[in-house]
């Protein structure tokens, strides 16, 4: 008993939060998402991020020229004055209407003229708006010939996809930002444990890839469909806390706390397990030891539920230290005795 550290004690009650495992994935809703595009074609010139800088809404992150964007505004700048005079010839017809010395005919054409020039300086104008330039400060010595394009989102730019001397268009996609502050977890439950699961319970979790460090989420919906051919669904969680170290699309193991119940328990160490079947040890007396089959429940804090599944004395104790090597002794003495 000295050399294998072998220690005894009674059974125990304790508040053992039970709990569902399961896995999954960290995503990032899409509308925390942004493939970063220009509305307009040219070539880019500048960049001003890098894969891994963190980015504020509307902040530029790439420059790019074509001289299409100064013959826009020389069109806009230039409509001005045609409209003044466009709208000087239709006042002459409209008096010249009304002294029965024009006709109908050249009011009408002087009527279409200003509102088809109108209608173009109107589209023009909300082109450089959306090519982040003020109408109202356009002049002549002052034509813009390169746009900027900024990230509709904040966040961290996951990567950049062009380099400077690059054409790009409206399909090209020049750099791709994610906002992981709304940062979830994508579980997966079967069909037996959706009743133990709601809105708010609590998830521990840790990566697959990189254990040591637990995270917490919290329950926001539960999915009503399964999913493919796993026939499994979705349980989606809102990562809490601190998201150093996580990034969309790693695989962690989680634990959904259930309810919180007194159970009997014995340390972790009281447990052995031989040909499938979990064991721990009676102390009869100082010098013997019998082996009771027994249901493992729930564990937590090195604790772990407990069902006998065999005749025990009231008062009984039980190995809780050492049980392993007791089982090891025990079976290679019935080995030897066989012998």
């Amino acid at each position: 008993m000295e050399s294998i550290g072998l220690e005894s004690g009674l059974l125990e009650l304790k508040n053992l939060t039970s709990s569902i495992k399961a896995s999954g994935f960290l995503k990032v809703p899409n509308q925390n998402k942004a493939t970063v595009t220009s509305l307009y074609s040219g070539v880019v010139k500048d960049l001003h991020v890098m894969s891994g800088s963190t980015v504020s809404k509307g902040q530029v992150i790439a420059t790019i020229v074509n001289p299409q964007f100064i013959q826009i505004q020389e069109e806009f700048l230039g409509l001005a004055p045609r409209i003044e005079l466009a709208e000087s010839e239709y006042k002459r017809q409209q008096e010249l209407g009304a002294g029965n010395a024009g006709t109908l005919k050249n009011l009408q054409t002087a009527e279409s003229e200003l509102k088809a020039l109108r209608i173009r300086s109107a589209s023009l104008e909300r082109q450089l708006q959306l090519m982040g330039i003020d109408p109202k400060g356009l002049a002549p010595g002052k034509l813009a010939w390169q746009l900027d394009i900024k990230t509709p989102i904040g966040g961290s730019v996951g990567e950049v996809l062009v380099n400077i001397g690059a054409s790009v268009d409206a399909s090209t996609p020049i750099a791709e930002v994610v906002d992981n502050s709304q940062l979830h977890l994508d579980l997966f439950l079967y069909e037996k444990d959706l009743l133990y699961i709601g809105k708010g319970q609590t998830v521990n979790f840790m990566l697959t890839n990189i254990p040591g460090k637990t995270y917490s989420a919290e329950v926001f919906s539960v999915g009503t469909t399964f999913e493919n051919e796993s026939k499994s669904i979705a349980v989606h969680c809102l990562v809490k806390g601190d998201k150093r170290g996580l990034i969309e699309g790693m695989n962690v193991t989680a634990q959904i706390s259930v309810d919180e119940a007194k159970v009997t328990a014995l340390p972790d160490e009281a447990f052995v397990n031989r040909e499938g079947t979990d064991y721990v040890f009676i102390q009869k007396d100082e010098t013997d030891f019998e082996k009771i089959p027994v249901k493992k429940g729930v564990s937590e804090l090195g604790f772990t539920e407990v069902t006998l599944l065999g005749e025990v004395p009231e008062g009984a104790k039980f190995v809780v230290k050492g049980a392993f090597f007791l089982l090891a002794k025990m079976t290679n003495a019935g080995e030897a005795h066989q012998h």
